[in-house]
């Protein structure tokens, strides 16, 4: 299949999935909804971040960051904004915010990248409770103004869905293949005329963008937030684990890790928690030695592969086992001697 067609077959697929979630509301309970709605806001997260930093390979752990500092945004401008002006609000502002951040530490890679932007998220969460202890004399927000629940969740399948046609388009523009450049070789693509610097704050600053402007509309789930709720660092791990266990440098992705992570969620963190993060800790460590590509790279010669891996291992183990083994060393051994 040649880009034009390639692009047709995702627009397509993205067209089938948004017209099946748009009848959700209309047919499913509450509970279906609400896993739904989990489901879509890690779609958008993990789409986001695969998306710069599947592609240059910086790992960001500031995701919480940007969606507290959206759902912050949100709680404070719901009663003098519209609801459209309120999430467009959280996204402008933890775009700021990034930019200031990706200033900063973007010069940086690896581990030291990953704990400076984790560093930052926990300065920020700390420095809004000093602010709502000394300053407000209180520590979390009451939501008055709360849209709908269907308000809420078509606006969050809104951002889901502009947050993947976003990654489909990106990756076919020069902006795109400037970000992989950067992963594959940060100085070679400089020397090919990238400014590389600008290329990662910009990169950086959509994914925080995303992530504001997620925060923003799941702000009103809560009715009552608080910064250890907003700012809690498990969404950010939590986005970094899916878009991994999905294949962040694929499109498609993140958006099926973020369907089986919604499944496991709701099955096993209520019922079981330390059950549920063991899962998410395995399935990692199966990605991770079986599937670097992630969910998304299973193809049917996958499992053939895997299939006759298991043969194999089934075939020595026997061999082993049996005796045979020591037994054709001590022939070897015998045939030497003589």
């Amino acid at each position: 299949m040649n880009s034009r067609q390639l692009l047709v077959r995702d627009l397509l697929v993205l067209f089938g999935l948004t017209g099946w979630a748009l009848t959700l509301p209309y047919f499913g309970s509450e509970f279906m909804v609400s896993m739904a709605l989990t489901c879509l806001m890690y779609v958008a997260l993990s789409s986001s971040w695969g998306l710069f930093c599947g592609s240059t390979r910086y790992l960001s752990l500031a995701t919480s960051a940007f969606f507290g500092i959206g759902a912050y945004t949100s709680a404070l401008a719901l009663e003098k904004l519209s609801w459209i002006e309120a999430i467009a609000a959280g996204a402008g502002i933890a775009t700021v915010v990034a930019i200031v951040m990706g200033a900063a530490v973007l010069h940086l890679r690896g581990t030291y990248f990953a704990v400076l932007t984790f560093g930052m998220t926990e300065l920020i969460r700390h420095a809004v409770t000093y602010f709502e202890k000394q300053v407000t004399g209180t520590v979390g927000r009451v939501l008055a103004v709360v849209p709908e629940r269907d308000t809420v969740y078509l606006t969050v399948l809104a951002l889901a869905v502009a947050t993947v046609a976003l990654s489909i388009f990106v990756r076919r523009t020069r902006f795109g293949l400037a970000l992989l450049g950067i992963g594959a070789d940060e100085q070679r693509a400089q020397t090919l005329g990238v400014n590389t610097r600008l290329v990662k704050i910009a990169g950086f600053a959509m994914t925080a963008a995303v992530a504001g402007a997620v925060g923003a509309a799941m702000s009103v789930r809560w009715t009552y937030i608080d910064p250890h709720t907003v700012f809690n660092p498990f969404i950010g791990f939590q986005t970094v684990l899916i878009a991994l266990i999905g294949g962040a440098v694929t499109l498609w992705g993140p958006l099926i890790a973020a369907v089986v992570f919604s499944l496991l969620a709701e099955t096993l963190r209520l019922k079981a928690p330390q059950i549920y993060m063991m899962a998410l800790g395995l399935l990692l460590i199966l990605s991770v030695l079986y599937l670097p590509g992630g969910l998304a790279s299973l193809r049917w010669e996958t499992f053939r592969g895997w299939w006759q891996g298991t043969k194999e291992w089934a075939r020595l183990r026997r061999y082993e086992w049996s005796g045979d083994k020591v037994r054709d060393k001590r022939r070897k051994r015998e045939r030497r001697l003589v």
